[in-house]
């Protein structure tokens, strides 16, 4: 039986703008005192009316152009309905079949490309907190977050591993961050992870695919991998007592427990005519002009992925390149690059007396590196007479190393080397010992 797991990934991302995504209300959300930023538009009163925000919209259309994607000249939005307490209007205003983006891509270090289906601008829902009041189990509803800009972000089933997975979910982590449209700090909740997991099995019977299993906010890479490989598992061992097989009705959601790290079911999962997507009437289509996209794509930065070949380009290795920028140390950065064209600095040993917190890059760096660099004292009457007296104060070590023990040669280098506090060019230092014991 040979298995082959097919993963595809949701992406939620929440856009670090003043207000929310269809009234004026603050998006900051994270801490503050609970249902204090509302109003009657994300609280979805009777007669009040949504005003898309313009700055998330052109948020959405960076991260689309960020992430190889064809923008969509004509879009709109569309009423998603469901009934969660979560969801104060009933309806959560989406895009369905006109998102903005779409037809994208993230290519691994592997080389291998990972479609993104689409790139659509939403609402984000409201909190539920489960708690007790009065020796009751209760829930709560927190409305502050309901309206926040959400952008989602698509993948298709292109991953066959957790660590695929895990290194894409990097990457887009990297490109949001580097764009400056969100912070996406998962504990934040500012970037929700949701892998979708199924299996392909061929047998002598043919081939077979698991019923697929939605994971629901994730907030970790690690328990993201986790979940997935949980899955896989589960899948297959479920596969082989019961020959389930995937249709069209048999997908279920499922959440995440990272105690016991396993996953738990939900429910059934909806299919889009569940959900009766109409055009949503409040707010008519969206026409992106060609010069709004230029103007975004001259406004992205450096991607992640470009910096490392930059990096690669002039001399640092790929391992210290990744280091240096998934760290989004900039100033290190600009510091190698400013010292890139001096003949006299190893830009590889620049590079990882950097990453390895040798050098202060907020001060000289070339004096720092030239100190770390400098070849020691060659002064061979100096040396003399210091490994001389190494010698005179261990007769025993000496005598060892006369018998036949030449590795103790290297106590003596050891303890020459301390008493030139480090300034000995080894090399010199190392054959003047054995010259010296050999007398």
């Amino acid at each position: 039986m040979k298995t082959t797991p097919l993963i595809g990934l949701e992406v939620h991302v929440e856009l670090e703008i003043k207000s929310k995504m269809f009234c004026g209300c603050p998006a900051d959300h994270f801490g503050k005192a609970p249902n204090t930023q509302t109003c009657p538009v994300c609280l979805g009163l009777p007669g009040a009316l949504p005003v898309p925000n313009k700055k998330a919209i052109e948020s959405c259309l960076k991260i689309g152009l960020a992430l190889n994607c064809s923008i969509n000249r004509l879009s709109k939005f569309d009423r998603k309905q469901y009934f969660y307490p979560d969801l104060a209007k009933g309806y959560q205003i989406s895009q369905y079949d006109q998102p903005f983006c779409s037809d994208g891509y993230v290519i691994l270090d592997s080389g291998k490309r990972i479609g993104i289906e689409r790139v659509h601008q939403e609402e984000d829902t409201g909190k539920l907190q489960h708690t007790a009041l009065n020796g009751e189990k209760v829930t709560l509803v927190d409305f502050n977050r309901c309206g926040v800009p959400l952008v989602e972000i698509v993948s298709r089933p292109d991953m066959s591993s957790s660590t695929e997975a895990k290194e894409y979910l990097k990457k887009i982590h990297e490109i949001i961050r580097a764009i400056k449209v969100s912070s996406a700090d998962m504990e934040k909740g500012q970037m929700r992870l949701e892998p979708t997991i199924n299996v392909m099995i061929e047998t002598e019977s043919g081939t077979h695919y698991t019923p697929m299993v939605e994971v629901k906010n994730i907030n970790s890479f690690n328990f993201a991998t986790q979940a997935i490989d949980f899955e896989i598992k589960r899948q297959i061992e479920e596969f082989e007592k019961t020959g389930i097989k995937k249709t069209a009705n048999n997908k279920t959601t499922r959440g995440y427990d990272s105690v016991k790290k396993i996953t738990f079911l939900q429910r059934s999962k909806e299919e889009a005519k569940d959900y009766r997507y109409f055009p949503e009437p409040d707010i008519p289509p969206f026409i992106i002009e060609d010069d709004l996209i230029e103007k975004l794509r001259l406004d992205i930065p450096l991607l992640p992925d470009q910096e490392v070949a930059v990096l690669e380009k002039i001399g640092v290795n790929q391992k210290d390149a990744k280091i240096l920028v998934s760290s989004e140390n900039k100033v290190a950065i600009e510091r190698i690059k400013g010292l890139a064209n001096n003949s006299n600095v190893n830009i590889q040993k620049l590079s990882s007396l950097i990453v390895n917190g040798k050098i202060d890059v907020n001060r000289d760096v070339l004096a720092q590196y030239n100190t770390h660099t400098k070849i020691g004292t060659t002064d061979r009457g100096e040396l003399e007479k210091i490994i001389n007296k190494v010698i005179e104060e261990n007769p025993q070590v000496v005598a060892e190393y006369k018998k036949g023990k030449t590795n103790v040669a290297g106590f003596f280098v050891g303890q020459a080397m301390k008493a030139t506090s480090g300034t000995a060019d080894p090399k010199t230092l190392s054959d003047l010992v054995v010259e010296l014991l050999n007398k």
